[in-house]
């Protein structure tokens, strides 16, 4: 099998519970590492499907990297190459699909509640599941692009996730682990701290409260879902 190929998009950020997915399937992948200035492919033929994670940056920004990206997602949709997004990375499959994305109305960072839609997408991807604890980090939320399903919401973010057939884009973070946690409040605790006022986020005391639980079951979830994902890799 040709090898996954996951874009990171920032030092701090990583392939998460993903990666020990990958590796515990046995599916081969390799990393891009945008912040370290590591060329995007300029051809999916060499994958079987490509992740993109997530990033302090918009995908309105003016980088150079931008462009090459939504190019290179558009070019595996035409050739029915999975993708997924996480947070940025569901932001660029969107911007690539000619949706927009924009501020969401409020800052979202911590757990919270996701609704899973009732359609027949949602349930294709989640199964019984009605509702479970996401993690979130963003203040920029995309529209949905044509074609696509609506398959999460929360009470902050409408579109938290969708599926165009074998693609999955979420705004949410399913891919945590407790050391992933930990690193992001590392690196991005200021910004924590400046938004505050949202009544989405919450304090570094809160997030860490049970972690290792919550982290053991948003990993069931994020299974069932790379799960589904890994069937529509190409060969």
């Amino acid at each position: 099998m040709k090898p996954v190929v996951v874009f990171r998009h920032a030092q701090c950020d990583g392939a998460g519970y993903l990666g020990v997915f990958l590796n515990q399937h046995d599916i081969p992948w390799s990393e891009v590492r945008i912040d370290l200035g590591e060329p995007i492919p300029r051809s999916v033929e060499n994958f079987s499907g490509l992740v993109f994670m997530g990033g302090p940056m918009s995908v309105n920004d003016t980088l150079p990297w931008i462009p090459q990206a939504t190019r290179l997602i558009r070019q595996a949709i035409d050739q029915d190459v999975a993708v997924m997004g996480h947070c940025l990375g569901g932001q660029l499959m969107s911007k690539a699909l000619g949706a927009e994305v924009t501020k969401n109305p409020v800052e979202e960072i911590g757990w919270g509640e996701l609704q899973v839609h009732e359609n027949a997408d949602a349930e294709k991807w989640f199964g019984t599941t009605k509702q479970f604890l996401g993690f979130h980090w963003h203040e920029e939320t995309f529209s949905l692009p044509e074609g696509a399903t609506r398959l999460l919401s929360s009470q902050y973010c409408f579109n938290q996730a969708y599926a165009v057939g074998k693609h999955l884009a979420m705004q949410c973070h399913v891919e945590m682990t407790g050391d992933l946690v930990k690193k992001w409040y590392q690196c991005w605790e200021s910004q924590l701290e400046m938004s505050m006022a949202s009544p989405a986020v919450q304090t570094k005391q809160e997030v860490l409260e049970n972690l290792s639980e919550r982290v053991q079951k948003l990993n069931q979830q994020a299974y069932g879902l790379y799960t589904r994902w890994v069937d529509g890799l190409s060969v």
